[in-house]
């Protein structure tokens, strides 16, 4: 999981939305779940970092939830691997593998894969754009744009995507949306 805090401290049930402290006593973090096999305190537990409790606060005040930017494609990370199996003229980026319909991405012209290819024992999807940069920021995985979105960006902002299709380099700007429920 990405953006969560793992920790072995006991947390009880019941305990989500207490204090996870360091050992200083500064706050950094708020308790939210506890995988226990044996159903107790004991076990791995996970926090929300406390910057990012602090930055959605205003937002769960106001509305009750907190709102996630979106750019509605499903993407898969190019490796060297992959692009040498695939022949693409990169080596890393984001493979547009999916655009949903009706997304920021499909209004903004993004295309996803066309073509099924098996890769190994995988059915890799090709022909898609390829993102490699968001707002100037390189990109070499799919974690990279997620965590770039979740934590720089929100709901309303435009990015500027640099994507390679069909080996020419183009930039796409695009309206960030709200993560659908």
């Amino acid at each position: 999981m990405r953006g969560i805090i793992q920790t072995d401290a006991a947390i009880n049930p019941g305990n989500s939305g207490g204090p996870l402290l360091n050992s200083r006593g500064e706050v950094i973090g708020i308790n939210t779940a506890i995988f226990s096999p044996s159903g107790g305190n004991v076990g791995i537990g996970f926090a929300i970092p406390i910057n990012t409790a602090k930055r959605l606060l205003p937002e769960l005040v106001r509305k009750g939830r907190a709102s996630h930017p979106w750019l509605g494609i499903a993407g898969m990370d190019i490796t060297p691997e992959l692009a040498k199996d695939l022949n693409l003229p990169v080596n890393e980026g984001v493979l547009v593998a999916q655009v949903y319909p009706g997304s920021p991405a499909e209004r903004a012209g993004l295309r996803g894969s066309r073509r099924p290819l098996r890769v190994g024992n995988t059915i890799v999807r090709t022909g898609g754009d390829i993102i490699t940069a968001i707002d100037g920021r390189k990109l070499t995985s799919v974690d990279d744009l997620t965590s770039f979105l979740d934590l720089e960006r929100k709901v309303g902002d435009s990015v500027r995507l640099d994507i390679l299709r069909d080996g020419q380099s183009l930039s796409i700007s695009v309206r960030l949306g709200e993560l659908p429920e």
